[in-house]
């Protein structure tokens, strides 16, 4: 019998330290919640998820960057909103003062609230923002490494006589429409033309002759001939290109009117003469300015935002003027032009948003996934850990009081030493 060394009592008290020490871990999981409160409960598992954790915030964040992005969108198509109500006046006005039944008094009255209508036009393109961002001074716009004139062209036309696309040699006494029918243009009929560059009406007026041809529009024209080039393509159109490049130099409502030699409109060729759209829109040098959403949960996941420019200037009303009947006709097709602009941009921005609704959607689905994902790699099962943690609490138990019996066998030496 040894008492130096009690060997039940010391295995009771190894026993009981291991029983205790898997209970304070189950304590310690059950209290937290997580199956991995540090990294030797599962090294591997620990790395595994806060690769995940740093995933999930990523994506949470790229979702309230989607929606911040969506916010400055709507902000940009709010303004261009009233932007278009305030063009439709300026239509309304155009419209209101090409009537002859208005005085020269009528119309500089009218003028005047155009004037105001351009500088409102003008403010809301200047001073929009989004958390003091400006939005629609063109600042946002895409790159363009060099400036672009603007290009204008019209509808078919045909030589009536001899039955072929019209070309820039086709005399205008044997012009006609698409489908081939004559204009009805004669010897002795003028022809105006009426268009704007930055906001000044320019006029052209010629006579038409038995040897004018399309070619001569321009060349008689010194106004058209300055401010653009007329060309006629292989398939009858005419285009007309600004010679200036940039806003500043865009020729803007081009209209071509016909009165015979008594001063009566023909209406068919003044409208077909007259149905010219711009098919390439002015651009000024800049570099790029496009707002870039990151929208996922890792670097080079973006989204870039462009917004061209809304100021008057670019949108071609700057300086509009409606004084006359001649230039308020012009300025109808200028406004209508400029509308159609503002409806193309609201028209992308709600393409954007609707996107950005379908990547906030995306970007929630996959946080909530991969939220399942880590759970399951660092919760614990309470059930299961519960049950861990009531047999680590016995075994303490049972342990504990065998050490106290273990501590008692040394007493029967002392039996011993009695006898």
């Amino acid at each position: 019998m040894i008492i130096n060394y009690n060997s039940m009592a010391s295995n009771a008290l190894r026993q009981l330290n291991i029983n205790s020490g898997q209970q304070a871990k189950s304590m310690a999981k059950l209290s937290s919640g997580l199956r991995i409160n540090s990294a030797s409960d599962d090294a591997a598992g620990l790395a595994i998820s806060e690769k995940m954790k740093g995933q999930i915030r990523g994506l949470d964040q790229a979702s309230r960057n989607a929606q911040d992005g969506q916010s400055m969108i709507q902000t940009a198509e709010g303004a261009l909103s009233q932007t278009t109500d305030i063009l439709q006046r300026m239509r309304e006005l155009a419209v209101q003062s090409s009537n002859d039944t208005n005085t020269d008094q009528d119309r500089t009255n009218i003028q005047s609230e155009m004037g105001q209508l351009e500088k409102e036009v003008d403010r809301i393109g200047t001073t929009t923002q989004f958390n003091t961002k400006n939005l629609l001074d063109g600042s946002m716009g895409k790159s363009v490494s060099q400036a672009v004139a603007n290009v204008n062209t019209s509808v078919a036309f045909k030589d009536a006589v001899a039955s072929t696309a019209a070309s820039s040699s086709t005399l205008l006494t044997s012009l006609g429409d698409s489908n081939g029918n004559s204009l009805g243009i004669s010897v002795g009929d003028k022809i105006t033309v009426n268009f704007t560059v930055n906001g000044t009406a320019k006029s052209d007026s010629i006579t038409v002759t038995s040897t004018t041809t399309l070619a001569g529009l321009a060349a008689a024209g010194s106004n058209l001939n300055t401010a653009g080039t007329l060309a006629v393509t292989s398939t009858g159109t005419m285009t007309e290109t600004a010679n200036t490049a940039g806003s500043a130099g865009a020729i803007e409502g081009l209209t071509i009117s016909v009165q015979d030699s008594s001063g009566n409109t023909r209406a068919a060729a003044s409208n077909n003469l007259s149905s010219f759209t711009e098919t390439t829109g002015s651009a000024d040098k800049r570099t790029d300015g496009s707002a870039t959403l990151l929208i996922g949960a890792n670097g080079g996941q973006t989204l870039s935002v462009d917004i061209n420019d809304m100021r008057a200037s670019a949108l071609g009303v700057s300086g509009l003027s409606v004084s006359t009947q001649s230039q308020a006709n012009t300025a109808i097709k200028v406004l209508d032009t400029a509308i159609q602009k503002v409806s193309a941009e609201r028209a992308k921005l709600g393409a954007f948003e609707n996107r950005l609704d379908n990547t906030i959607n995306n970007l929630n689905t996959s946080s909530q996934n991969i939220s399942d994902a880590q759970s399951r790699v660092a919760d614990v099962d309470m059930a299961k850990e519960m049950m861990n943690q009531s047999k680590s609490s016995v075994l303490a138990q049972a342990a504990q009081a065998m050490l106290a019996q273990a501590n008692q066998q040394p007493q029967q030496v002392l039996q011993l030493l009695r006898g």
